[in-house]
């Protein structure tokens, strides 16, 4: 762990003085320092690179902002094996359950390996269209067919492995991991997965009838999902970042990844805690 690569929400006016002050306490512990160019223009250093050659340059990276700044940068890690720590410039994050404060004290952790790893479960999204794969896309949280805001109902037909399970007739269906049973699919009232089980979850989005429910398969299984309407007005969203337009007979198909994501897990709060903290449980 002798060099840390940096990813910062450089839209947060705090990443500045932040960054900043890492990179001094990082080099004056004799550990090299490597930016991704958005970040590097924060504190005005040109010894930078290009994000998505950010792994190839670190031992690990420190990932600074929100949930949605460290699944963005999750598209970066993709299958180097670099592990993650994530730093939440609020709130505590599902997926950023460090805190600033935290930062320092985690980072002593670190270099003196004192420290454990989540190994998070991925998943691929390939679309075929008329026979062609269209489009292929790695996610750490979810895959998610939705409608635009005019949009009908859609008709969402969808096997499990190769056997039918149901054409789901909803505003969308969401096809997540675990880690993104947090994400979109809780607020569709999908289930709570801890994150390191080995399933994958099929969360309907407001179903016609309310006998669709959510449901969770092994993770050994495929799921393929085909566009069964001729709504035009219908995307494909990887982990909120990523669109892709949707035709009818398009066929949205997702597997396991091969390769994991390895969180560096908080060592001053678990999994629970999180969740008590983030959903206010046991509050009045």
């Amino acid at each position: 762990m002798m060099c840390a690569g940096i990813i910062a929400k450089h839209t947060d006016p705090r990443a500045e003085s932040i960054v900043s002050e890492l990179c001094n306490w990082l080099e004056g512990a004799g550990r090299k320092v490597v930016l991704d160019r958005e970040t590097a223009s924060l504190v005005g250093r040109a010894d930078a690179v290009v994000r998505s050659q950010l792994p190839d340059h670190c031992d690990f990276l420190i990932v600074i902002g929100g949930d949605g700044t460290l699944l963005s940068a999750a598209r970066v890690v993709g299958t180097s094996g670099k592990p993650i720590l994530g730093v939440n410039l609020g709130s505590l994050g599902f997926m950023t359950a460090v805190t600033l404060d935290e930062l320092y004290p985690a980072l002593d952790r670190i270099f003196r390996s004192d420290i454990d790893f989540d190994e998070r479960m991925m998943l691929v999204a390939h679309v075929h269209r008329l026979g062609e794969r269209v489009a292929n896309y790695t996610v750490l949280n979810d895959v998610v067919i939705n409608k635009g805001a005019l949009a009908k109902i859609i008709d969402i037909k969808t096997t499990v492995g190769d056997t039918y399970l149901s054409t789901f007739k909803a505003d969308g269906l969401i096809i997540s991991t675990p880690t993104g049973s947090t994400g979109y699919s809780l607020a569709a009232q999908g289930p709570i997965v801890y994150p390191t089980l080995h399933s994958i979850l099929i969360t309907p989005i407001c179903p016609h009838m309310l006998t669709f429910r959510p449901l969770m398969v092994p993770d050994s299984m495929v799921v393929r999902a085909e566009l069964a309407s001729k709504e035009t007005d219908v995307f494909l969203t990887l982990d909120g970042q990523v669109g892709f337009g949707l035709r009818e007979g398009d066929v949205i198909e997702v597997r396991k990844a091969h390769s994991t994501l390895r969180f560096i897990r908080s060592p001053f709060r678990d999994y629970f805690t999180v969740l008590r903290t983030k959903l206010k449980w046991g509050e009045r």
